[in-house]
Parts: C-alpha cells; structure tokens; sequence
C-alpha cells in the first residue's frame, strides 16, 4: 500500500500539467537559474583582473625604501622582504622531500590544481580527523596566493565574504593552471620557497636557514629542514622561537611523512621526534648593523610622525609605507664623520671603562655607601631590567603564555605586566588598597573595575599559580651559568663567557654610556649621530633620552645676564655662598637655596665673568640670577633656542621649571636639544633648529617632502660674540684642546658626578657630548675622576683631530667665528677691572692661579 501511494505522489509532483507539477518546475527551474548565475558570477570575478602572463613571468615585489647620507651613499633599507633567492638545483634535498611529502605529494602529477587531493584532504580531515591528511592547496597554488594577496575581508558582510573568499580561491586556482603554463615545476618550488615568509625576518628558505640555524639551506639536516617546511602551514602559530612545544610536534609530523615516503627510516623518526629543537644558531638581522644604527632608529620614528603631521599621502589618497614604497629618503648624516664620531666616543668611553672597573673593584654600585630605602629601590629596578630581557620575556611566554591569552580573552587590553600581577596579589591579600596600587602607579585606575573582578574570579587562583612557578623558574636560571655572548671593548664588540643571566644584566648595567651629536650651526644640518656603545647589546638612544644638564646651562645664564641685566662681562663679583630667600619676588621657592660650589669651597676672591665661567663658578652664576631677579629671563633663552619651556614630563612637571636651581643646570634635557641649544653660539645668535632629512623622494623621484630647518634670531650678535669669546677661553691657556680649528666650549657634571657632558663650539660645527651610566649610580666617586672634562671633553677633541687629519672629508679646520659687531672690544676690556685680593690668593687652587694668571696676562 505505501508502495503505490509514493508511486502515486511522484507522478503528481513530476506531472507537468498537475499543480504539483508546476511547483517542482518552477523550483527546479529557479534553482537551475539561480546555480547558473552564481556560476557565472565566480567564473566572472575569477577571470576578472587575472594576471597576464607577462605579469606573472615579472612578478612584483615590495619595493625597499634607502636611506641616503649628505653624500649619496646608501647606508640603510626599510623593507619587508630582505630575501636571497635560491635556484631549484641548489636546493637542499631534505628540503624538497619535506616539501613534497607535506604540502604536495602529487606536485609532479597535475596541473595547478589537484581534485584528488582535495577530495583525499577533505575526506580524511572532516570524516577521519587526521592531522597528517596532506595539503589541500598545491604548492603552485600556494605560490598563486603569495603572489597576488586576497582582498581585505574584515570588514565585509558575512554573504559578501563567502563571495569573495570563493571568488579568490577560483581566481587563485586559474593563476595558479597560469603560472603551470609559465614556468616548469621546479622553477615553481624554488620561487615558492624564496617568495615564502617565515617571520622573525626571513624571508625566503635561504634566509630562513640562516636567521633560525645559522648555516645556509643546503646545510639543513632533515630535522632543520622538516621544522622549516612545518612553518609554512602557519609560521606565527608554528614559531619556533616562541612556540617551541608546538613547532617540535609540528615537525614531527612532517618527519612521520618523510617517513612514510621512505626518506628516512623509523629509528631515524623515533630519534629526531624526542629532540628539542635546536636555536642555539638563532640570529635575526636587526637594525644594529651597519653605521649610525642609533639614528636609523631615530629615523623610523621621525618618518611615522611626519607623514602624520604633514599628511603626507599618495596621490590616490592612500598612505605612504616606508617598508614597501621605495621611497628614497636623504639624510644630512655625513659617513665619514659618522665613522669618525662613532670612532672617538669608542675610543674614550674604553679608557673611562678602564678607570671605572679599577674604582669599583670588590664594590656594589647597587649597595655602596647607600641607605636601606636606595638598596631596596636598587634591588626592585635592578630586577625589573632583568625581567625586560628577551630571556626572560620567552620564559613568561612559555609558562605564562596560555593564562595570559585567557586574561586577555576575558578582560581585553588590560595591562599585565608583573608588576600589575603583584600588585594586585597585594591587594587581594590586604597588604596594600586599591588607593596605594594607583598612587604608587602600580595600576591604572581606568581598569580598575576589570581587575577587581579578575582578583575576584576563578581564573586569578590559576594566574597565581603560574605566576609563582615562573618566579621560581626565574630565579633558577637566571642564577645559572650558561654560555653566551656579552657586550666587550674588542674588534668585534663582543665575547662569549659563561655567565648567569642576572651577572650579564648586571655587566652590561656597570657599562658607562655615551651621546653624541655634530651638527652643523649654520644649516642645523646633524651630521653624526651616536647614541651608545652598542646599539646590538644598549638599545636606549643617549642622543633623545633626558638628563641634568650641569654648568653646560650657565652660558645661557652668563648672556642672559648681559642681555638682560646689562651686566659688563669684565664686572666682578665675590666668590662667596649667595642665598635665595623664599620671599625673594621672581623665584618660586618654598624654602632658602643656598648652593656650594663643585669644590664645597669658596675662596672669596672677586672674579668676572671671564673667570667665573672658566672655573664654572656656582656662587658667580647664583650671583647673576639674583641680579637678574627672576629665572624667567633664562627660560625665554631656552624657548627661543628650541628648548620648549612649557613642556610637561609624564610627572606633570615642568621640564624647564621656575625655579633658581635651573642656573646650575637642575634640569632634564636631551643631548640634541641642547647641540640646538649651543648652535646658535656658533651662528652669531641666530638659532636653527637641527633637521636631519633633506628630503625624500618617492619611487618615480618626485620630492614628497623637504625639510627647511625654522631660524629664529635669539641672542644679540653683541653679546653672542662676548660668549663665543668666554667660550674659547674655557678651553684656552692649561685647558688648550690639542686640535688646530678655533673652537670655544663648556664642560658639566652633575651631583654625585652621574653626567658629563660637553659642548664644543667651532665656527662649523657643534660637537655635543654626554657620558654617565643609565643607572645614576654607576658613576665615578670624585670629581677628578667623574667631571665632563675628563669623561666628555676628550670625545670631542678626538674626533676633531680625526677631522682635521682627513682632507677629503670636507672640514675647514682654518675657518673662523664671524667678526665682533662694533663695541666688542671695548666691552671684553678689562684692564679696569682688572683687581685681585693678596689676602686671597692663597685659597685659590694650583690651576686656579695658574688660569688667572695666564688669564690675567692675555687680559
């Protein structure tokens, strides 16, 4: 009976002249429609834009940007791709086995695309769940994707997607039946291999080999090879610097197939599959290498920010990207006073080195002479450095890494550092509030509600506990010896030892540092840039960052105090302590200020301003604010030399404050702001601000953007002249620089001899200099051994002599200051002034006396 019902009911649904008829017509003819159009509309947006053959026989690649010195010489790219090529007969042969086997095992059977093993995959994924199916896409298909990305989808609808997922993938097929047609299968697998990106910098298998194993691609053992061609599935999840665990089992799946295909045996698989992976041989090229790797550095940030600022922008409207554009960027940095700048700070922070390690031998800078309050601030900085190491940062990725992706998961974008993380232990345990977390900055209070309820939650017991066994796991091995390389003053600027992770944190922490800058005063042109020892193992630029800048900030005071207070630079005044009181109008003062002097001597003899700034005298330039009555004058000097008065630090404070202190240099500046600063000495008072890009040119040559330097006349040429002329007699006389070119400059030490800095001045050039360590207690113990004349001053008096030495380089070693306005020689008269007490003499210092006496003849 149910038999003869159905037959029943199929006729009435496929009778054409029946109402059920008529439906299944039309269904099936709507149907029909609808898959012809879909059809056509893949074939039509598949066939759309394809490449030509042309195209694909001279495919296009990211395109590198260079940057150039003042001479045209090349000395550094931004790219993407930095890819050596390799031929297919030059190919490793673990490397062709793992390939074929893994991703396609029927490369030499098909045409592009490969219906078989689309099938096999599908099946064997989706009904067997077998990770080792094999992959879908063939290799040439693989190579059709990287040479022609898809589209961006994130922003499309879920229907438009499917459309254009398909669509790519049709399209990508028909590539890929193209590139068959255009190139043989082994001219295929070497461009797939080379145009491949396996991150960390690699690109291409060659490079691949030689940044994750050091050794070149033909040198690959099968367990280097297998690890590679596993990275191409997905190499950021399959990272073998960051997911080691995941990278090892992936390769040994690639293993187990080579296996399967008979390239090695099953006792080779089981010995290579319980093997780490080996990274000892890891080394990514890095911005360290090559010249001025500080200013590249400084380079990369400065590009961003002009392109934004200026809207600098294609003509299409697009945005320019420095790593894929070819751009052509010309830089004022001159090569040969590079080398020679870079040279000169080796040289002299190698004899500071010397000296230091003979100071603190069998001494804790960390622990020294110090109070409980310093040590434990010491310990607690000292231990944030070491968990700001790569070595360190890879073993909270490893123990971490998964709780850490689950706080990210629930709580998006709440920091998490380890400081974070104690913090808020302590307050889930009572030992500090929500309040004290913020106000000691532990904690940002615009996340305060998500971390209390993380603290609050099941997942915070888990955090804890992983966090703990990190912190045992830290102490472990950053307290064992292992071999590695550290930071040393020989021809290679480096040595291997065995050493814990935490003495190499702290051996590289007792390094003095160095900053240095040349520019030139009348174009603001910087021609040298060095911004450390080392850029490979000291990463902080010492050219931007801030630091108290010493008596290098009594010449704006001196010319200020003439500009200003009309103070005749032969006047004299007392060499005693001079106090500012809190009621004193024009200083904001809560309390008296009386400073000493570098010495904590006075001698009580009368010196000008001739002699007060030789010997750098703060109870002569205390003298002078008060005659000024106010530090505004000064912080007017400082705007107008390029130095923003106003600026305020990520403290709140004021960079430049209202307060007298300013005069002995108690101020946080960087070494560029005050090489522009001092520029203007050498360029009769006019102020340029320091540019280092000239221009930059895109692909074609069209000049995008050209960089004029602001000028800004700041100090009357009269009293310019007056400072270039005590400028000169600082380094005059006992205190003569052994180079020919005519030159005037200021040394600076700060408290406790931290800094040390220079500011050479000459009629074409501007040399600034600081040296100190980046912890302010790695420093010298006494001034004779700490003071900028004998830690900075020396720098630049070697690279002028190597300057001078070398005619072709371009520098005029007989070029002179500009000539005095008229006036000049009366004011620096100072036969009326010129007045010594007897009675007094005998307090002064050997080279006191010796100055002023040399002072007192040419005067």
């Amino acid at each position: 009976m149910f038999n003869n019902r159905f037959v029943r009911f199929t006729r009435q649904i496929f009778d054409t002249s029946g109402r059920y008829g008529r439906y299944t017509r039309n269904l099936l003819w709507g149907t029909g429609t609808m898959a012809a159009l879909l059809t056509a509309f893949i074939l039509y947006t598949g066939f759309r834009n394809l490449p030509s053959f042309q195209e694909l026989e001279n495919p296009k690649y990211d395109l590198a940007s260079v940057i150039y010195d003042v001479k045209g010489v090349p000395f550094g790219r931004y790219y993407i791709e930095d890819r050596i090529s390799v031929d297919y007969d030059r190919l490793s042969p673990n490397v062709r086995n793992a390939l074929l086997v893994t991703e396609d095992d029927r490369f030499y059977s098909h045409s592009g695309i490969d219906l078989i093993a689309l099938f096999r995959v599908g099946f064997k994924t989706l009904i067997l769940r077998q990770e080792s199916a094999g992959g879908g896409s063939t290799i040439t298909q693989q190579l059709a994707k990287l040479l022609y990305r898809r589209p961006d989808m994130r922003k499309m609808s879920a229907p438009r997607k499917a459309l254009t997922l398909v669509s790519s993938k049709v399209k990508e097929w028909f590539t890929a039946v193209k590139l068959e047609k255009a190139y043989t299968k082994e001219e295929i697998m070497a461009m797939y291999l080379n145009k491949f990106e396996f991150i960390n910098g690699a690109h291409g298998i060659e490079a691949a080999a030689q940044i994750y194993f050091n050794k070149n691609q033909d040198s690959l053992n099968v367990s280097e090879a297998a690890t590679l061609v596993g990275m191409l599935k997905n190499p950021s999840l399959y990272n073998p610097k960051r997911f080691a665990e995941k990278c090892r089992d992936r390769r040994n799946v690639v293993l187990g197939l080579m296996k399967s295909a008979g390239h090695i045996d099953q006792e080779a698989l089981d010995s290579l599959s319980l093997k780490d992976i080996d990274m000892s041989g890891f080394s990514r090229k890095t911005q360290s290498e090559g010249p001025a790797p500080y200013f590249r550095s400084e380079l990369t940030k400065f590009l961003k920010d002009i392109f934004t600022k200026q809207n600098i922008k294609k003509s299409d409207g697009s945005e320019y990207n420095v790593y894929t554009d070819g751009l052509k960027i010309y830089t004022t940095i001159d090569l040969t006073y590079q080398k020679y700048a870079e040279e000169a700070v080796w040289e002299h922070m190698k004899w500071n080195q010397e000296r230091f390690w003979k100071v603190w031998k069998n001494k804790d800078p960390w622990t020294f002479e110090t109070d409980d309050y310093q040590k434990n601030l010491r310990a607690s900085i000292f231990e944030s450095q070491c968990k700001a190491s790569d070595r360190y940062l890879a073993l909270r990725n490893k123990y971490m890494g998964d709780v850490i992706s689950e706080v990210e998961k629930q709580y998006p974008g709440i920091p998490f550092s380890d400081n974070v993380i104690k913090a808020l232990d302590s307050i889930r345990n009572n030992r500090i509030s929500w309040y004290q977390a913020v106000e000691r900055e532990h904690i940002d209070v615009a996340y305060q509600d998500r971390y209390q309820r993380l603290v609050s939650g099941d997942l915070w017991p888990r955090v804890m506990k992983e966090f703990d066994g990190l912190q045992e796991v830290f102490r472990k091995e950053f307290d064992t010896p292992v071999k590695m390389k550290i930071f040393d003053y020989n021809e290679g600027g480096e040595k291997e030892v065995e050493m814990s992770p935490r003495d190499s944190v702290r051996w590289h922490k007792m390094h003095l540092q160095a900053g240095m800058l040349a520019v030139e005063p009348a174009t603001g042109h910087v021609k040298a840039w060095v911004g450390g020892l080392s850029h490979k193992y000291f990463k902080y630029d010492h050219a931007t960052m801030r630091r108290s800048v010493g008596s290098t900030m009594k010449p704006f005071v001196y010319t200020q105090a003439m500009a200003v207070a009309n103070i005749a630079p032969c006047k004299e005044y007392d060499d005693i302590q001079y106090t500012i009181a809190p009621g004193d109008a024009g200083f904001d003062l809560v309390e008296e200020w009386s400073p000493a002097n570098a010495t904590e001597e006075f001698t009580g003899n009368k010196y000008n301003l001739f002699h007060g700034l030789l010997y750098s005298k703060n109870s002569i330039t205390v003298k002078l604010l008060k005659e000024m009555g106010t530090v505004e004058p000064v912080r007017n000097l400082l705007s107008n030399l390029g130095i923003d008065k106003n600026l305020r630090l990520p403290n709140g404070k004021l960079a430049v404050p209202r307060l007298p202190s300013i005069c002995l240099g108690a101020v946080d500046l960087t070494l560029l702001e005050m090489s522009g600063a001092y520029s203007a000495f050498g360029n009769n008072g006019t102020y340029v601000h320091p540019i280092f890009v000239s221009r930059i040119e895109d692909k074609n040559g069209k000049v995008i953007y050209q960089g004029i330097p602001s000028r800004k006349s700041a100090i009357n040429p009269l009293y310019n002249a007056v400072m270039v002329e005590m400028l000169k007699n600082n380094v005059s006389g006992l205190f003569k620089m052994n180079i020919k070119s005519k030159i005037g400059g200021k040394t600076g030490t700060t408290n406790d001899y931290a800094d040390g800095w220079f500011m050479g001045v000459t009629p074409t050039l501007i040399t600034g200099i600081w040296t100190g360590g980046d912890d302010k207690w790695i420093r010298f113990l006494t001034l004779d051994d700490g003071q900028g004349y004998i830690m900075a001053r020396p720098i630049s008096e070697l690279f002028l002599q190597k300057l001078e030495k070398d005619a072709a380089c371009g520098y005029d070693y007989q070029a002179d200051f500009p000539t005095p306005p008229a006036g000049f020689s009366e004011l620096i008269d100072c036969t009326q002034f010129k007045t010594i007490r007897p009675s007094a003499e005998r307090y002064m210092h050997k080279k006191e006396k010796q100055k002023k006496e040399e002072f007192d003849d040419e005067f």
